[in-house]
């Protein structure tokens, strides 16, 4: 008896073991690949941003405009999300995503032809139909390819390329409106949105070379490592707690209460996203380039806040508290910028510790659907969730460019923002069903 026990414990630690060194060579194979595009996904929420002073000095484009812009840019995203996924589901990961890329690149290097109001508003309502279903559709590209246990560190290292977006892409465009306007007779705006445009549509080709759409298709695993593989995620899929249709997942009351938390997560990602350059600015800041370095700051924090808790959330498998905490800590830095809103210095440092919590709450708060959907459910599910919650990239741009426009300043949208992050901490301690209290392992 002994014996079979001592053997039966060296299997488990021997597929362990297996199973650890599959997920690193998958995670090689696959994520630096997917980040690079995630990368410039969330670079275009960036580059908006930097642009926004030169939208109003050159085109006489005011805050209303920008907001509207800005959101209008979600609409178009909205609209065609779930249409999208659905349609990825149908045709494929590899080439969907690969189409998506390539029509959003061209999209957003229209942008340079931008002269009036309603060409700009045109053109964002564009890029946003031709990138929906992207983000989504990724997520649920990487739940064939993680199991559940794997899930949280691939989709942190997923969502690095929107730290990194802020990280590498704010000082990057910085530099670029500072050093590279009128080089060849195009203001530096123009090179902004090219930098933006043109990789997007040599990565779709990559893309559409190098993703497999399935497991089974992967040359590059063995047959055992792919019986392996597809064992541990049906085992998982065979557990969910909804039913693998799409219309099941519609009449789960559960996704509607995860879009909502999506919801308030998307007001302050995107209260973030849009507005951080405009608010160090308010404080004295001139240079592009100083100001690039600076707005940097918070996705920093974010990088290290999603590493970590990605790694934590894995080992304890408590996805609901530690996207809850996250959320606290947004909570806690959107107050401390509203305080410290006239000094660079500690505006700066509030700004780190929202964005260590909100950058963080995304790909946490996206371990929470697999644990309940799967199939056509999760395809679908997730896209559904996604939808629900870009409304609050709607909102936000132009809650927060009425009220600088009525009061004079964006102290009173942080205070705003800090009250719906604290709502969306308490719904999760205290809102959510059982079936996403119990730990994810």
């Amino acid at each position: 008896m002994q014996a079979a026990k001592a053997e039966l414990a060296q299997d488990s630690v021997s597929d362990d073991v297996q199973g650890q060194a599959l997920i690193r060579k998958i995670t090689w194979r696959l994520m630096p690949l997917i980040i690079i595009c995630f990368f410039f996904a969330f670079f275009d929420r960036i580059n908006i941003s930097f642009v926004k002073f030169q939208l109003e000095s050159e085109l006489g484009f005011g805050n209303s405009v920008y907001g509207l812009g800005a959101s209008l840019f979600v609409v178009g995203y909205v609209i065609f999300e779930v249409p999208s996924n659905l349609m990825l589901y149908k045709v494929g990961a590899r080439r969907w995503i690969a189409r998506i890329m390539m029509s959003w690149g061209i999209a957003t290097c229209a942008m340079v032809f931008v002269q009036t109001e309603w060409q700009f508003y045109v053109l964002r309502f564009l890029i946003g139909a031709m990138e929906a279903g992207f983000g989504p559709g990724v997520v649920f590209y990487l739940t064939l390819w993680f199991p559940s246990a794997f899930r949280g560190r691939a989709t942190s290292h997923l969502f690095l390329a929107s730290a990194f977006s802020g990280l590498i892409g704010a000082p990057l465009a910085g530099l670029l409106l500072e050093h590279m306007d009128n080089v060849f007779g195009l203001p530096g705006w123009h090179w902004l949105f090219l930098f933006g445009g043109v990789p997007c549509v040599v990565l779709g080709i990559v893309v559409l070379n190098v993703l497999c759409d399935r497991v089974e298709d992967a040359k590059w695993l063995t047959r055992a490592e792919k019986s392996w593989l597809a064992q541990k995620i049906s085992e998982k899929n065979q557990s969910s707690s909804v039913e693998h249709s799409f219309r099941s997942a519609l009449k789960s009351p559960i996704l509607l209460l995860l879009g909502f938390l999506y919801f308030l997560i998307q007001l302050g990602s995107h209260g973030l996203n849009f507005w951080a350059p405009h608010l160090i600015r308010s404080t004295g800041v001139e240079s592009s380039g100083t100001l690039g370095l600076l707005t940097a700051v918070p996705y920093v924090c974010g990088a290290i806040a999603m590493i970590t808790v990605g790694r934590l959330s894995d080992r304890s498998g408590e996805r609901r508290k530690f996207v809850a905490g996250l959320l606290l800590l947004a909570s806690i830095g959107f107050l401390l910028a509203g305080f410290f809103d006239d000094d660079t210095t500690l505006l700066v440092i509030a700004l780190g510790v929202l964005g260590g919590g909100v950058i963080a709450s995304i790909p946490a708060f996206w371990a929470l659907p697999p644990m309940i959907l799967s199939g056509a459910a999760a395809a679908g599910g997730i896209a559904l969730i996604n939808t629900l919650g870009q409304f609050g990239g709607i909102v936000s741009p132009l809650m927060v460019s009425q009220i600088i426009e009525f009061t004079g300043s964006a102290t009173p949208a942080l205070y705003v923002i800090s009250a719906t992050s604290l709502l969306a901490c308490l719904i999760l301690m205290f809102m959510l069903p059982d079936k996403l209290k119990h730990k994810d392992l």
